[in-house]
């Protein structure tokens, strides 16, 4: 387990100063020219034919601003690249083009092979980048996690819930979703995610706890997934850097897409002319070109960007509240408890407690004990004497559970008993319909 001693998460200056070393090299003119020209061509094709609904709803997205956030545009390249490549499968063709036999007819479907060989390489091209970077991210991250069954229970955990996502997108494909019913569903789950963590880092009691008692993540990578993604955080410095080149290209694949579309649609009145097809062949090249080269160049500024730096290099830390332990007295005699009302199994009951040592060393009772909804109790954890314990119990039944400190037994001496508790439900992902997906 790496130490996170002297480290704090990643701020967008530091983030700034960093990003000075890697300025994004601009894209080709022909991205502005191309895409511009592209999409006067689509334009053309609605001079004489209104757009249907399936086509009104592209162009409503064509007119949008591309999305803010990187990984969104991401995820949108990937999805107008994947609906490019079915229109260019021979299969969705316009009948007539399927079945010709003519000169200018066979050339036009070379050329549609070679565009679709270009798409779909540089549709790999993303997908491992996203791989790749996703893994780098968990892999740093358990960095820090202490190499003991713990990490392996987070890794189990990872492999489980991107089972279960991939589980929803084939149910979702198997019952006829479309390309894009199946990339709203896959961005849903890319927010899941990014709703978790930042839950996991500012939550005070359910995950926070979760992670402190049954991980042992340090506070600072709590602080870093809370904080990454924060409208002014350190992401939003990247979006500044390297969002403009993205979003061009973003739009460029869309009007691509929306002209190959329209043309289909429209195809027996009016052929695609040799000067449209020259069009589409150099916006092709260039997109792909300009993509993957944009892929290059933030695979390396990603792959060494820091996660964690020294406190002094981030400035002065403000002092934190140490509020996550309490102090009670006990008088001889007495005792003390916490109860929690459990409404789900699999739930967590989670303790760490010590007896603030004076100078005569000493112990306090310490058991668990479950009531159901009868009023019948259960002994969990038999009595025992502890100056110290910390630990964490698995329920298996809903209903009241209760942390006793016993004094009872002391004549003369109360205790100062230093504690935290909490009741932590369970973390799953559970499986939603599909026709739930947006």
């Amino acid at each position: 387990m790496a130490s996170t001693e002297g480290l704090v998460p990643i701020t967008r200056n530091f983030l700034a100063s960093y990003y000075d070393k890697y300025p994004a090299p601009p894209l080709s003119d022909d991205v502005s020219r191309l895409s511009s020209q592209i999409r006067s061509l689509a334009n053309d094709l609605l001079l004489d034919s209104p757009p249907s609904q399936e086509e009104s709803l592209l162009i409503e997205e064509a007119d949008r601003q591309p999305p803010h956030k990187i990984d969104e545009n991401m995820w949108k390249n990937r999805e107008h690249m994947e609906e490019t490549i079915f229109l260019l499968e021979r299969s969705h063709w316009p009948a007539t083009l399927q079945q010709s036999s003519a000169p200018e007819d066979v050339e036009l479907a070379n050329v549609l092979g070679k565009l679709s060989e270009k798409f779909e390489k540089t549709l790999n091209t993303l997908k491992s980048f996203q791989a790749v970077n996703s893994d780098r991210i968990f892999n740093t991250v358990m960095t820090y996690m202490p190499q003991d069954f713990r990490g392996a229970l987070i890794r189990q955990q990872r492999e489980r819930s991107e089972r279960n996502k991939q589980a929803e997108v084939d149910a979702l494909v198997n019952s006829g979703g479309s390309i894009r019913d199946r990339y709203s569903l896959m961005w849903k789950q890319q927010m899941d995610r990014r709703r978790q963590l930042a839950q996991l880092g500012s939550a005070t009691g359910v995950y926070k706890t979760l992670v402190k008692y049954l991980v042992g993540v340090p506070q600072v990578l709590l602080d870093f997934v809370r904080q990454i993604n924060d409208d002014d955080g350190p992401m939003e410095e990247q979006r500044h850097r390297y969002g403009p080149p993205l979003y061009s290209l973003t739009a460029m694949v869309i009007f691509i897409r929306l002209f190959l579309f329209l043309s289909w649609g429209r195809f027996d009145a009016n052929k695609l002319k040799r000067h449209q097809v020259a069009i589409l062949e150099q916006a092709v090249d260039v997109y792909t070109s300009e993509f993957e080269s944009f892929i290059k160049f933030i695979s390396g500024v990603f792959a060494n960007s820091p996660f964690f730096i020294s406190a002094e290099a981030a400035g002065a830390l403000e002092t934190r509240k140490n509020d996550e332990y309490k102090e009670i007295t006990i008088p001889a005699g007495k005792n003390f408890e916490v109860s929690f009302s459990v409404d789900s199994v699999n739930s967590y009951i989670a303790w760490d407690f010590s007896v603030v040592q004076g100078k005569i060393s000493t112990d306090i009772g310490f058991s668990l004990e479950y009531t159901n909804e009868s009023g019948e109790k259960t002994l969990i954890l038999p009595y025992r004497r502890h100056e110290s314990d910390q630990g964490n119990f698995c329920t298996v039944l809903v209903g009241n559970y209760k942390l006793l400190w016993d004094n009872t037994y002391s004549t003369f001496f109360k205790k100062v008993l230093r504690y935290r508790v909490d009741c932590i439900p369970p973390v799953v992902e559970p499986m939603q319909p599909t026709n739930e997906a947006e």
